[in-house]
């Protein structure tokens, strides 16, 4: 498979999470970071298979029906002497089930299918996006950098003898995530704040959350815990309006005018995470939403309804901020969240 570097940190940084001595770890730790597509599954399956157990795997029979994700065996299952030989066929077909699982909507999943979403947001790796640094280091390419040259010219005798060229090197944007938490958003909070906690984890320090709903709730120090779960139970303490009503224009407002325009939002990367059901003035957010699209470098907006056949964004809220949104993306499965990613790193 043609991994990429990135992927293959990925899986570096799962397996140190992980217990490298039991196969079914070692699958999942490559299968959920190393395919980058469909057709790499069944390439990664026999590649895993030939290598840890010394055999080819035997196709199954077209007629043999999957199995539900909320039938299989847990991930750690098997400890024997065995293990390689006991777990393999079993880990393609749980493979096949943790992929559509990949595309199914968060709001209609069962407790099984909710447990084994929050692994898979645990082995995401959101990456940052860059931005030109104005200051230049050392490079072994690049242009010539006139003062450590001279400096070295005269520790060798005032002989100009090598070169010294720097280079500016890209340094991570700063990214800005608004999660509403009303209770119009509450299926897909959980998952939204999942993101968000990947994210913080990936770049703690230029990476930012806030919550919005009827007033704006900076949760970042909460997320910054590496346990998913105390993180979130952290930020669920900290969070006054919890399922609790919608007004984006005021909030918004509120967040530009004491962290927006200071800094945190200029050349940003902000998320609104949102279905867009304003209880306000629609004209106040469209204003606030022109607003911070001055202030940021990119403004995409994540709406979890967008993923839906048929879907068209016909509320207030949304027909407000639309005009002043880069990009708009769904938000309501893994799939999504990692297309979700994707757009913040291109930005």
């Amino acid at each position: 498979m043609t991994a990429s570097p990135d992927r293959v940190q990925a899986m570096l940084g799962a397996l140190g999470y992980l217990d490298v001595l039991r196969p079914s770890a070692v699958y999942w730790a490559g299968r959920l970071t190393l395919c980058a597509g469909p057709d790499d599954l069944d390439r990664y399956d026999v590649a895993f298979l030939a290598w840890f157990s010394g055999r080819r795997p035997r196709p199954a029979p077209a007629a043999q029906a999957r199995p539900r994700l909320a039938a299989s065996a847990p991930l750690d299952a098997g400890t024997g002497e065995g293990d390689e030989d006991t777990d393999a066929p079993d880990l393609a077909a749980r493979a096949s089930a943790d992929e559509v699982l990949r595309h199914r909507d968060v709001a209609g999943l069962t407790d099984a299918e909710r447990a084994h979403l929050r692994r898979l947001f645990a082995l995401l790796v959101p990456a940052a996006p860059m931005r030109p640094a104005r200051r230049r280091r050392p490079a072994a390419h690049g242009s010539v950098d006139p003062a450590r040259t001279v400096r070295r010219a005269l520790r060798d005798g005032g002989e100009v003898s090598r070169l010294v060229h720097r280079r500016a090197r890209p340094r991570p944007r700063r990214v800005v995530l608004l999660v509403d938490v009303s209770g119009s958003m509450t299926p897909y909070a959980d998952a939204l704040l999942r993101f968000a906690h990947a994210a913080v984890r990936a770049r703690p320090a230029s990476t930012e959350v806030f919550t919005i709903g009827t007033r704006l709730t900076r949760v970042t120090r909460e997320l910054r815990l590496r346990d998913p779960d105390r993180a979130l139970a952290a930020g669920g303490e900290a969070i006054p309006d919890w399922s609790g009503g919608t007004r984006l224009g005021e909030v918004l407002k509120a967040f530009l005018d004491r962290w927006g325009q200071r800094g945190t939002a200029r050349g940003a990367v902000v998320v609104v995470c949102s279905d867009g059901w304003e209880r306000g003035d629609t004209a106040l957010l469209a204003e606030q939403m022109a607003r911070l699209k001055r202030l940021a470098h990119t403004v995409v907006w994540v709406n979890p309804h967008k993923g839906r056949t048929g879907y068209e964004p016909l509320t207030g809220g949304m027909q407000a901020a639309l005009p002043s949104v880069d990009n708009f993306v769904a938000g309501h499965s893994m799939a999504a969240f990692e297309e979700l990613s994707g757009v913040i790193q291109r930005a």
